[in-house]
């Protein structure tokens, strides 16, 4: 609201409707030189919480997994955030938000230009690379799930050096960064994915895709019949913290999208809060009825689903409209789950269903369930957000479709590419040890804890 005032108190400083003070301008200045700080805070603190994610995706993915692929679980995760920094700092950055080209960036390369990282406005400085390394590092270990207790991890450094540099950056410079399809969109509707269940979640949810096709099921998933076999996870409480991490982390993800410190920062915590809460139910009730029995994991599932669910639609819904798309996000990926694994491909912790899935529902739902209230966001911008209708629903269908097809392509040949020169998966002498002692040198438990 302090933004929209100071915006109409500029314009009328500028038609001559207030007096051109010397206290007025100052006023004005400091106003808003005290509001560009406070938005550069805010987007660095939310920035931190998305940091802290990497813990909950480890611990979440360590949980779900074999007791003896847990140091390599952390290895890869720790990967993410340091290969990722870096790559993302060398290039895709420039790539994602550079300048001078509708198809790519050309500039910003290593963060060139940035100076002492002073800024003298909203979002400037080195404040948008440090929110938006963070974004790509939790792009890059979504797949890190899907592809546990068999992957070389020179493959996967590989992998999580390509993703951070080039191809998610590819497709964030597309939407995000005035690239190509910056304003794409059918009749009025433009594209809409306010913190990115398409382009951050799908889009990992999609490499995980490829990378679990080209590695193949872990030994003794399959029987001789191709009937999926239950490898449950090592340690369930890893599991559930790792899921109230993420969500924690996720008010910085979604709220921190808004790029500024107003009211939309809380609507959107708020329908973050509703629909992780929403998701975990109908997991929880879903599995219920099925089995009988309330399943942990699969509830956590549900609350990472719902999360999902409302991370584009965040900053346009209602309470009520979160808590019905986080809920729908929540059956969807109990059956999206058993799906993959009926058809042969092991996901072991979900990611697919979770973040690929899930994120197409989320990107359609702001077609069916947005209502964006001008008065309420009080801003003056509002209507950049567009929501509601055929014509979103058709727009967002098929953003959801270029995203899944550039992932799908590139990390396609990629993985591909690692299978051929043999750095992909590992053997299987070396899968039934565990990746803990084969690929890092040490077990990830002292011998005193039973393995599996």
């Amino acid at each position: 609201m302090k933004r929209k005032f100071l915006v109409v108190a500029v314009g009328a400083f500028a038609g001559g409707l207030l007096p051109a003070t010397p206290a007025f301008a100052q006023e004005v200045s400091e106003a808003a030189t005290v509001q560009a700080a406070l938005d550069n805070i805010w987007v660095f603190i939310a920035g931190i919480l998305v940091f802290l994610m990497q813990a909950g995706f480890g611990l979440v993915e360590a949980g779900l997994t074999r007791a003896k692929n847990v140091a390599n679980i952390m290895a890869k995760n720790m990967a993410d955030m340091c290969v990722g920094a870096i790559a993302f700092w060398a290039c895709g950055y420039g790539i994602a938000f550079g300048s001078d080209s509708k198809l790519m960036g050309t500039d910003a390369f290593f963060l060139s230009g940035f100076g002492d990282g002073s800024f003298d406005g909203l979002y400037s400085g080195y404040t948008p690379f440090f929110f938006q390394v963070v974004f790509a590092a939790t792009a890059v270990t979504i797949a890190s799930g899907a592809m546990a207790g068999r992957t070389k991890i020179s493959g996967y450094l590989i992998f999580s050096a390509a993703m951070t540099a080039f191809i998610y950056p590819m497709v964030v410079h597309s939407f995000w960064g005035g690239g190509l399809l910056n304003d794409i969109g059918v009749g009025d509707a433009l594209f809409s994915d306010f913190a990115g269940s398409t382009l951050v979640h799908s889009a990992g949810g999609w490499a995980a895709l490829m990378g679990a096709l080209f590695l193949g099921p872990r030994i003794g998933k399959y029987d001789q019949d191709g009937r999926p076999r239950a490898m449950p996870g090592h340690n369930i409480a890893f599991t559930v913290i790792g899921v109230f991490i993420l969500w924690f982390g996720w008010f910085g993800f979604n709220a921190g999208s808004e790029l500024a410190a107003d009211n939309v920062v809380v609507r959107a915590a708020v329908t973050t809060l509703l629909a992780g809460a929403a998701g975990g139910i109908t997991a929880a009730a879903t599995m219920w009825m099925k089995g009988g029995f309330l399943d942990v994991a699969m509830t956590g599932n549900g609350i990472l689903a719902g999360l999902v669910s409302i991370t584009a639609g965040t900053g346009a819904m209602t309470p009520f409209g979160a808590v019905i798309t986080g809920a729908i996000g929540g059956v969807i990926v109990v059956f999206s789950v058993l799906a993959i694994d009926r058809i042969g491909i092991d996901d072991p912790v979900g990611a697919v269903s979770v973040h690929g899935v899930v994120g197409v529902w989320g990107t359609l739902a702001i077609g069916l369930f947005s209502k964006f209230d001008d008065a309420f966001l009080g801003r003056e911008d509002a209507g950049l957000f567009y929501g509601g209708g055929i014509d979103q629903l058709i727009t967002q269908a098929i953003g959801v479709v270029i995203v899944a097809g550039w992932v799908i392509v590139t990390t396609g040949l990629l993985f591909g590419g690692l299978k051929a020169a043999g750095l992909l998966r590992v053997s299987a002498e070396d899968e039934m040890a565990g990746l803990d002692v084969s690929e890092h040198g040490a077990a990830g438990y002292g011998v005193d804890v039973v393995r599996q």
